[in-house]
């Protein structure tokens, strides 16, 4: 991914928490808002139930992934 396609800063995780949706199942919460750009901005965050650190970074890892091969199917945009 390149360094724009990725979220970092605290503003743009608090404007998709206060004004985006989201998607829940048991261990994946998936937000989104639209950003009005042709490309998908994105960021893999694994919470500390997940496990330890190095729990976490597989999980993280295997969202990206998956995300690489899901990409083409989701709109442009979000």
């Amino acid at each position: 991914m390149l360094k724009k396609d990725i979220l970092r800063r605290k503003d743009d995780f608090n404007s998709i928490y206060r004004k985006g949706r989201s998607i829940g199942e048991r261990y994946v919460v998936l937000f989104y808002r639209k950003n009005d750009l042709s490309y998908n901005r994105t960021a893999f965050l694994a919470s500390k139930k997940v496990g330890n650190s190095v729990e976490r970074n597989r999980a993280r890892r295997l969202m990206k992934e998956n995300y690489r091969f899901l990409k083409d199917n989701i709109k442009p945009g979000h």
